[in-house]
């Protein structure tokens, strides 16, 4: 006897089809948009359906936007000499968060992997030599993971890189409030390489 209806059970699929959400997570999901007022389901639906629509690349930095240049690259207060590399657009709203940041970005929409047949011409690679070749630009702060596609990706961009624009890497370390001990080698190892000097 089937317990769930076909209807809840192709949304509870569709969940599971997101990353990071299992069966229980992706049935209470489920659920809770079953027991919500019914136009607040058809807005979801509607505001679903309309982001292909109202989405496209920014054909500068590559970052998702309603705009084309986004909001960031068409910023005339943004310092332009300053492009700050990351792997996906999630990076993006992480690093603006901090407030930190005042150049400008380039989305990769990936990393290097060859095993998983991701080479250059996969990710945004030549568009971003394409923006340092045509001048204007300073710095390029790599900030791509400390995973190990991370840091090849790194690596491969310091080289290409190399002899046309300054090039730093994100620094990586001991993460605030955290006791020393408890840091793994790796972590611990990173943190003395980016060490900096105080004035």
């Amino acid at each position: 006897m089937e317990v769930v209806p076909a209807a809840l059970a192709r949304l509870i699929h569709d969940f599971e089809r997101l990353p990071g959400i299992g069966k229980k997570t992706a049935t209470r999901l489920a659920l809770h948009i079953l027991r919500r007022p019914e136009a607040e389901a058809h807005d979801f639906a509607s505001d679903l359906a309309e982001l292909h629509a109202a989405i496209r690349l920014c054909e500068c930095c590559f970052a998702f936007s309603e705009h084309n240049p986004c909001m960031i690259c068409s910023d005339d207060r943004r310092d332009r000499q300053m492009i700050c590399v990351v792997e996906g657009p999630g990076d993006l709203i992480a690093i603006e968060k901090t407030g930190a940041f005042h150049g400008v970005y380039h989305i990769l929409h990936g990393v290097l992997s060859p095993m998983d047949g991701i080479g250059p011409a996969e990710i945004k690679v030549d568009a971003l030599l394409g923006r340092v070749k045509a001048g204007g630009v300073r710095e390029v702060l790599l900030a791509t993971s400390s995973t190990v596609p991370g840091e090849a990706t790194a690596v491969y961009l310091t080289e290409r890189l190399r002899g046309m624009v300054a090039v730093s890497r994100l620094a990586c370390g001991i993460p605030m409030g955290m006791d020393i001990k408890y840091a793994d080698e790796h972590t611990l190892a990173r943190s003395i390489e980016s060490r900096m000097t105080t004035k």
